[in-house]
C-alpha cells in the first residue's frame, strides 16, 4: 500500500480571484517550509515516464507520424529521447488494416452508431502498411518506443492477428507492447454500446484472452498492456489478478485512464475545481498498485488529461491545465506509477473520435485553436505549418528533469495555500519541485536539504500572466543559492519551480 502521509499538503479555500501572476515582495509573503525525507523512497521514475497517447485513426494520413515531419520529431526529442508514444482512444475501435488495395472493408454494425448521443467514432479508418513503415522512421528519428492499440469494439481476432503481424516486424524493437481494447469498461455504456447492456468483465476478459491468443499465434513474442480501462479500478484489479495466468510475463503492464474533469461543456469543469485535489486519484492507486506489486507488472495511465471530449477551451490550454499537469504527474509517480501518456492530436481527429462533436469550444476562436491541437493537446500544428508547444508540454518538459531519478517523501507546510512539493535523487544529485496552483498566495519557501547537497546547478520556473491564460506561458531559469544547508526561494502565486542540485 502507498504510503497516503508521504508529504502534507495544506489547501487554501480561497475562490479564483485576481488571476494575474504578481512578483513576491520577501516582506510580505507568506512562508513555506519544506523538508525532505532522504531515507523514505516512493519510487523510481524510468527514463521512459513522459510520454503521449493519440488517435489511431492519426495514422490514417501516414505523413503525420513520420520522419519527414521534422517539427513534430523535433518536439518529440525537446521532450525526452525515451518516451512512450500510445496509439488507441474511440478511433481505435473503427480502424481496421488494409493490407492492400484488395482488402475489403468489414462490415459492422454496433448498435449506437446513427444515434446523436453517441459518443463513439460514426465512421472507420483504414490504417496501411505505409503509415505502419513511417511509423517506426518516425520512432527512430525520435529515439521512441510505442503502444499500440487493436481494435477490440469492432475488431476481431483474426483481423488483429494479421495486423499485430505486420505491426510487429516493422517496428521491431520500437515496439513496447500491443493493447488490445480502449477503455472497455464503457462498452455497455448508452453512449457507447459497443456491447450489450449486460456484458461485464468475464465477458471481456474471455473475449481479450481470444485476441491475444489470435495475436501470439502471429507474433510468438507478443508482449501486451491492459486493461486500458476507463475509469474502474476494479477492472484492473481483476484484470492483474487473472490475466497474468494465461499470460505469464507477456503482460508487461497493468494501463487504465484519467480524466480529471469533464463534460467540458459543463460548468463544474473550471479551473477552481481542476487544482482542487482529486479523492480519486488516492483511492484508484490504492487498488492498483498492491495487485502491480505482486504480480510484479508496473501501472501506466495510457491516457487522460485534465478534462475529457477534447478539453476545454481557457483551462486545457491554459496555465492551469499546466499546473495541474505538473503536479498530477509527480503526485502519480510519488504513488507508484511508471509512466503518463497525455492525450492530444488535431481537433477534427479528436472530433470525429467523438462522434463529430467537440463540446470543449466556445466560439470561431475556439475552432480555430482547436484546428491545430485540441484543447487539451500538449503540441498544436499539422505537417504543412509546422508544430508548437502548448503550456501542459512546458510542464511534461519539468516532469522530464525528474526521470531516472527515485522520489522521496517531503513534508510541506505552506500555511494553508494550494502548494504541493516533490523531491528525488539521481545519479546527477537532488531534484526539487513547487507547484503553487494558489490564485493569491505568494510565498516565500525555505527547504531544508538532505545532508551532502551543497549547490544548484539549474532551475527552471513556469509562470504566466494569469491561471486563465493561453498566451505568455514560459518556462525560464531562475537563479537561487543554497546558504547553510538550506535554499530560500520565491514561489509567487499561479507558478512553479523545478530546482536541481549537487
Amino acid at each position: 500500500m502507498v504510503n497516503t502521509t508521504r508529504r502534507t499538503v495544506l489547501k487554501s479555500a480561497a475562490a479564483l480571484a485576481g488571476l494575474t501572476t504578481l512578483p513576491v515582495s520577501g516582506a510580505s509573503a507568506r512562508r513555506a517550509h519544506l523538508s525532505i525525507r532522504a531515507q523514505d523512497p516512493l519510487n523510481d521514475l524510468p527514463a521512459s515516464y513522459n510520454g503521449f497517447s493519440i488517435e489511431t485513426a492519426t495514422l490514417e494520413n501516414p505523413q503525420v507520424y513520420h520522419a519527414a515531419n521534422r517539427s513534430l520529431v523535433a518536439l518529440f526529442r525537446r521532450l525526452t529521447p525515451n518516451g512512450v508514444l500510445r496509439l488507441g482512444g474511440n478511433s481505435s475501435e473503427f480502424c481496421w488494416w488494409k493490407a492492400d488495395d484488395n482488402t475489403p472493408r468489414p462490415e459492422i454494425h454496433v448498435e449506437g452508431q446513427g444515434r446523436t448521443d453517441n459518443w463513439m467514432p460514426q465512421k472507420f479508418h483504414a490504417i496501411t502498411p505505409l503509415a505502419v513503415d513511417n511509423l517506426r522512421s518516425f520512432l527512430d528519428a525520435c529515439g521512441w518506443t510505442c503502444i499500440y492499440g487493436l481494435n477490440f469494439g469492432t475488431g476481431s481476432p483474426e483481423r488483429d492477428a494479421r495486423e499485430a503481424a505486420y505491426v510487429a516486424r516493422a517496428l521491431g524493437p520500437r515496439l513496447r507492447y500491443f493493447q488490445i481494447g480502449n477503455e472497455p469498461d464503457f462498452y455497455r455504456a448508452e453512449n457507447n454500446l459497443l456491447r450489450p447492456r449486460g456484458w461485464d468483465f468475464d465477458d471481456y476478459l474471455r473475449e481479450w484472452l481470444a485476441i491475444a491468443h489470435a495475436v501470439i499465434d502471429a507474433v510468438p513474442d507478443a508482449r501486451f498492456g491492459g486493461p486500458d480501462v476507463g475509469s474502474s479500478a476494479d477492472w484492473v484489479v481483476r484484470f492483474g489478478n487473472q490475466a497474468p495466468a494465461a499470460l505469464g510475463e507477456r503482460l508487461l503492464e497493468l494501463t487504465g485512464h484519467y480524466y480529471a474533469e469533464g463534460p467540458p461543456d459543463s460548468p463544474d469543469a473550471n479551473i477552481t475545481n481542476l487544482l482542487k485535489a482529486d479523492p480519486r486519484i488516492a483511492e484508484r492507486m490504492n487498488a492498483i498498485m498492491p495487485v502491480a506489486r505482486a504480480q510484479k507488472l508496473g501501472f501506466r495511465m495510457a491516457e487522460g488529461n485534465s478534462c475529457y471530449r477534447g478539453g476545454k477551451a481557457g483551462m486545457s490550454n491554459a496555465l492551469a491545465g499546466a499546473l495541474w499537469g505538473l503536479d498530477y504527474m509527480l503526485d502519480m509517480g510519488a504513488r507508484g506509477c511508471r509512466g503518463i501518456n497525455f492525450h492530444g492530436g488535431g481537433g477534427s481527429v479528436i472530433s470525429s473520435a467523438l462522434g463529430d462533436k467537440l463540446p470543449g469550444a466556445r466560439d470561431a476562436r475556439d475552432l480555430e485553436i482547436a484546428r491545430l491541437g485540441t484543447f487539451y493537446s500538449p503540441i498544436a500544428g499539422n505537417p504543412a505549418e509546422g508544430y508548437t508547444a502548448r503550456p501542459l508540454f512546458l510542464a511534461m518538459q519539468m516532469v522530464e528533469e525528474f526521470a531516472g531519478t527515485q522520489l522521496v517523501a517531503t513534508e510541506l507546510d505552506a500555511g494553508g495555500a494550494n502548494v504541493t512539493a516533490y523531491a528525488a535523487h539521481g545519479a546527477h544529485g537532488w531534484r526539487i519541485a513547487l507547484v503553487n496552483k494558489d490564485a493569491s498566495a505568494d510565498l516565500g519557501v525555505s527547504v531544508r536539504l538532505p545532508a551532502g547537497t551543497g549547490r544548484v546547478t539549474g532551475a527552471k520556473a513556469l509562470t504566466g500572466p494569469a491561471l486563465d491564460a493561453v498566451d505568455g506561458i514560459a518556462l525560464s531559469p531562475r537563479k537561487i543559492a543554497v546558504r547553510g544547508g538550506k535554499l530560500e526561494c520565491e514561489l509567487p502565486h499561479a507558478s512553479a519551480l523545478v530546482i536541481s542540485l549537487a
